[in-house]
């Protein structure tokens, strides 16, 4: 059963960082791309950091770039992302998530499998 556990969040100040990390067991994915999505209630989920099979292709939403980083590591089967500088507005629900094939696609739809999510929280 593939199950994905995410970690790492948590309340910090505006400024702050925090790291979230997400576990992978079940199976590799190491032929999928891997994706970070937020979702505020009752809305969508939106992609905020997809990587590559390997690492060397990445995409950041317009509000993540310069700000945060994804990384994969295919030996212990993770995936992080690293959130610097952050806001109040980054005050959602964070999930990590595998891609339908080595494609870092935008839409939700493409991503079967995902984590239970984990809150972040930035006070002003």
């Amino acid at each position: 059963q593939v199950q994905l556990v995410e970690s790492g969040g948590g309340l910090v100040q505006a400024g702050g960082s925090l790291r979230l990390s997400c576990e992978i067991s079940g199976r590799t994915f190491s032929g999928n791309a891997m994706g970070w999505f937020r979702q505020a209630p009752n809305k969508q989920r939106n992609l905020v950091a997809g990587i590559g099979r390997w690492g060397e292709d990445t995409h950041y939403a317009a509000f993540a770039k310069g700000r945060f980083t994804i990384s994969r590591d295919h030996a212990k089967n993770t995936v992080n992302l690293q959130m610097n500088s952050l806001k109040p507005d980054d005050t959602l629900v964070y999930y990590c998530s595998t891609s339908q094939s080595g494609t870092i696609y935008v839409g939700e739809a493409e991503y079967p499998y995902w984590g239970q999510g984990t809150q972040v929280t930035v006070s002003s």
